[in-house]
């Protein structure tokens, strides 16, 4: 029992925590704060910045909302970032619910709502472009909040999140949210290096726990014997050597049992399911069925496991989640086509999940929802078959749908109405579309370039939606078995804590001239070099110092232990070294030169000659039927020998070349795959060869022995010179010192590799960030401010400064195209279609994904245009060894134009081969983009300002020309 002084002391402490705002702020919830929430806000109202890490669906918005309570309270404004427009738009939304619209705006880029309210929610892009452009919305900002943070990991978008923090004024806090990620305190080490005291809240518990499964065929089965949480397991935990629960061992034999039926095989005593095959009636391996072509029968568990493992069908698996009382659930596909393809596999097989009472109220919000679509775009945009699917319960998610339709899905989700959503993975980013189940139909994904597998953190990202807090005990995730989802990975995957926060940050063209224009180059530099992509460099830096340290305390007890009385023992060992390098270089570059010269040998010969060739220990002569090379490029030489068999010859399987013996008449429609043409001739080879009457012309084909190289030979024989020269060859001991050289020289070699890692690693960021500026120095953006060194001081130029206002991923295409003046005096409509192509990149290959412009057109020659600077721009890149940038991307410039100018929607669509949903997102990118050159003006110089003050007037009726429509509705 405490003393009365303790629980003075302690009710003291809960007098004066209930006067603070964090107790007047948890009070506005109806349930209480979790521990790590409430560290996270103390941490904040003490002044510090803070990281959190937690789960998906954990609650760490609640810090973010807290943050916004103490902006308004202090009277400061406060912004809260997001990775996509989506989460902005959904993020407005409860803020307003919280605060009112008259306190609460949104920035998206192509959405501004109410832009100088106290609470602004924006991309993390806005903020970007903010800080460099110096808005002055950014006076008396004291919080950013920046929402799934761990996003700085991605390669094209990542390095936003990096220049924010980096740029934000010293007093403003910054409440960093991440899901889970094994290096936090890593993270957030470097954050407090760039902002000063920041906290960090590391949370792994659930609040909803989570139950894996698989489902092998019909049945639905636990991943596990036990119950897993890795994360939190004693000693005395019923674990696996490498810490994860036991497999459930019914789910192993299921999987087993699966396969073999699909291989055809009686799947064994007390297994469930499938039908022996009768034996064969014919003995042995081989068996014939159906009188078709002989085959081996799968036998044990080698069949088995060479059968394919098929995944259950859509309708089966909603049916057994049905079943088991697992709705409503995400199914996650990956693909788009393939989510549209499963609501409409569902509802053919007759899936209904809903009542009537459910589908009358589904149908009253699509109404409500919808009631702005023209009824003449509600054929095209799929609408029917949509509101449909959605009636019975069922619907899908992703990018390529309309704004409006995802919207819509997402309420009736919410509140769950619509039981099954398929959805690829950008609905596992912080959208809050919570599920009692979570399904993956695979564990491959496209990740752009390739099909790889899930890592363990998007596995725990995807999974984090199934448990609503609140409502479900607990949440599922079901993975369905196929051939790429064995128990033992999907384990690997669901209990790893592994999974680092890697920065993706690089130096952009934009932000060159923005920091170079705003600082001296040096101090552009350090700021670079303060970037987390640096820190982690650094950090690893240190781990390859102490290694350097270590080798060189190595070779110092080395040099002592063949310490020598003559003289320096070590120059003699490096001396031993050279020659036996020297050996090893002149025994290469013989073997080199017998492959060439059989390349030769076999390159010089023609049909009809006869040859003397060795293959093995045997020569053999025989006929050149044909001449030629393989895909590589490598000589290969046809011939029929005298032992009557094909031979392919190559300087691989033939290293000491062939030689030119005679000729012998070769018909020209000679069949070598016909055994009577290939004997005849075989036949005239022994015929010619007893008679003798082949000609003596080696000259082409022979082999001639090549003497090594003579000044190989002079380098090898003066180092032996040396060799013997030096002191410590006469050394009694030489041979002994000459085992611990040998040990000596390769920890050298060592030392010094290790050391090229470091220098190599030691400023990676800053000289990226120098040859950004050696391209931009190139193309007239910047130029040298002095005549001194070559890495001295850089000054914008005019073009530089237009470059500085433009924020696109393609920002040095656009910058380019102005300079040059390829959109000067273009109409709205072909303006817009140019410049689509600076923004528009293709899913699928751009020559099927609309019609080109008319070659003979203005707009056709602008795009050719675009394209030589385009190349250029990526010759001086790959010169300087700067990453590529995408280039320009004409394929849907010729739809664009066509909107612009007044197509129905329906044209567009069937001309680009793109969803609305598409069309519609690369329609708001490209009037970002227009957007900012309606403005761009004030940039450039005297003589420049005149043809861009005209084409900002066009650009700007662009956008008006662009927005209407299916493109003008709102996303809010």
């Amino acid at each position: 029992m405490s003393s009365a002084a303790e629980r003075y002391a302690a009710a003291r402490r809960r007098q004066a925590e209930s006067r603070t705002e964090l107790a007047r702020f948890a009070a506005t919830y109806a349930f209480p704060l979790d521990d790590f929430q409430n560290d996270a806000c103390r941490a904040l109202e003490a002044g510090d910045g803070v990281l959190v890490a937690a789960p998906t669906g954990a609650g760490k918005t609640v810090v973010g909302e807290f943050a916004v309570h103490l902006a308004l309270v202090k009277g400061l404004k406060a912004f809260y970032t997001t990775p996509i427009k989506a989460l902005s738009n959904q993020k407005y939304l409860d803020l307003v619910t919280r605060h009112g619209a008259d306190r609460v705006g949104l920035l998206t880029g192509d959405t501004s709502i109410n832009p100088h309210a106290d609470v602004i929610v924006m991309t993390t892009e806005v903020l970007r472009n903010m800080l460099y452009s110096g808005a002055r919305d950014l006076d008396r900002l004291g919080y950013v909040v920046m929402d799934e943070v761990h996003y700085l990991a991605d390669r094209f978008r990542g390095p936003v999140w990096e220049e924010v923090i980096i740029h934000l004024a010293p007093e403003v806090q910054v409440v960093s949210l991440s899901a889970t990620v094994s290096n936090a305190e890593e993270f957030g080490d470097w954050l407090g290096q760039v902002r000063g005291r920041t906290a960090v809240v590391v949370s792994e518990h659930r609040p909803v726990p989570l139950t894996q499964h698989m489902m092998v065929g019909r049945r639905l089965l636990p991943l596990y014997s036990a119950p897993a949480s890795p994360a939190s397991a004693g000693p005395g935990d019923a674990l696996t050597p490498i810490g994860r629960p036991p497999l459930n061992p019914d789910l192993l034999n299921a999987v087993r049992d699966a396969r073999r039926a699909a291989a055809g095989e009686y799947p064994g005593p007390g297994a469930s399911g499938g039908r022996r095959r009768p034996p064969s009636r014919q003995g042995g391996r081989w068996s014939r069925g159906g009188g078709g072509r002989p085959r081996p029968q799968r036998s044990g568990d080698g069949g088995a496991r060479n059968a394919r493992l098929r995944p259950p069908s859509r309708s089966t698996v909603i049916g057994a989640l049905q079943r088991a009382d697992l709705l409503p659930a995400i199914v996650f596909v990956f693909s788009r086509a393939g989510c549209e393809n499963a609501v409409r596999e569902a509802i053919s097989r007759g899936v209904d999940l809903t009542s009537r009472e459910e589908a009358r109220r589904i149908r009253e919000i699509i109404e409500r929802r919808t009631a702005e679509i023209p009824a003449g775009d509600l054929g095209v945009l799929g609408f029917h078959a949509w509101a449909n699917a959605l009636t019975r319960g069922v619907a899908a998610h992703h990018a390529g749908l309309l704004p409006v339709f995802k919207e819509t899905v997402e309420e009736l989700f919410a509140a769950n109405l619509v039981k099954v959503v398929y959805a690829t993975e950008t609905l596992s980013l912080g959208i809050n579309m919570p599920a009692r189940t979570v399904v993956l139909e695979s564990l491959r994904k496209w990740n752009g370039s390739a099909h790889v597998s899930l890592t363990p953190g998007e596995y725990t990202q995807l999974t984090g939606r199934a448990g609503r807090r609140g409502i479900d005990v607990e949440g599922h995730a079901v993975v369905l078995a196929t051939d790429d989802a064995e128990p033992a990975f999907v384990s690997s995957l669901a209990s790893r804590r592994t999974y680092p926060l890697v920065s993706a940050f690089r130096p952009s063209y934009n932000m060159a001239v923005n920091l170079l224009g705003r600082m001296p180059r040096a101090r552009a530099r350090e700021v670079l070099e303060s970037s987390f992509a640096q820190f982690q460099a650094d950090r690893g830096v240190v781990e390859l110092a102490a290694e350097v340290r270590r080798k060189r305390r190595r070779l110092d007890s080395l040099e002592q232990q063949m310490a020598c009385h003559l003289g320096d023992f070590s120059e003699y060992a490096l001396l031993r070294r050279r020659i036996s390098d020297a050996e090893a270089d002149q025994s290469r570059g013989n073997r080199a030169a017998r492959r060439s010269e059989a390349s030769r040998s076999i390159e010089a010969l023609d049909r009809g000659d006869v040859v003397l060739f060795r293959i093995g220990r045997r020569h053999r002569h025989g006929v050149v039927v044909s001449q030629g090379g393989d895909h590589t490029g490598e000589p290969r030489l046809t011939v029929v020998g005298e032992d009557r068999r094909v031979h392919t010859l190559t300087p691989d399987n033939a290293p000491d070349g062939v030689m030119r013996v005679g000729s012998l008449p070769v018909s020209e429609h000679l069949d070598v795959r016909r055994p009577r043409e290939r004997d005849r001739l075989a036949d005239s080879l022994l015929e010619a060869l007893r008679a003798g009457d082949l000609d003596a012309d080696t000259g082409r084909g022979s082999r001639r022995g090549r003497r090594p190289e003579e000044d190989a030979g002079r380098r090898l024989e003066r180092l032996r010179h040396e060799m013997r020269a030096h002191p410590c060859h006469a050394c009694p001991h030489r041979e002994e010192h000459a085992r611990v050289g040998r040990r000596w020289v390769r920890t050298r070699e060592e030392l010094d590799r290790i050391q090229a890692r470091v220098d190599k690693r030691t400023g990676t960021i800053a000289r990226q960030f120098d040859a950004v500026c050696r391209v931009l120095l190139e193309l007239g953006y910047l130029e040298p401010a002095d005549r001194g060194p070559q890495d001295g001081e850089l000054r914008v130029t005019a073009a530089g400064r237009v470059l500085a206002r433009v924020y696109a991923e393609r920002d040095l295409l656009v910058a380019e195209c102005l300079q040059h003046g390829l959109w000067e005096g273009l109409g709205s409509a072909d303006l817009a279609g140019a410049v689509s192509a600076c923004v528009y990149e293709p899913r699928l290959t751009a020559s099927s994904l609309g019609l080109p412009a008319a070659p003979g057109s203005r707009l056709g020659e602008v795009l050719r245009r675009e394209l030589t600077v385009s190349r250029r721009i990526s010759d001086l890149e790959a010169l300087e060894r700067v990453e590529p940038s995408t280039g320009a991307e004409p394929a849907l410039a010729a739809a664009v134009r066509d909107w612009a100018e007044g197509a129905d929607l329906a044209a567009m669509l069937e001309d680009t081969d793109l969803t609305a949903g598409d069309f519609v997102r690369w329609c708001k990118q490209l009037l970002d983009v227009l957007g900012q050159l309606a403005t761009i003006t004030s940039g450039a110089g005297t003589g420049k300002r005149t043809g861009l003050a005209a084409l900002a007037v066009t650009a700007a009726e662009a956008c008006l020309d662009v927005n209407r429509g299916v493109v003008s509705w709102s996303s809010v």
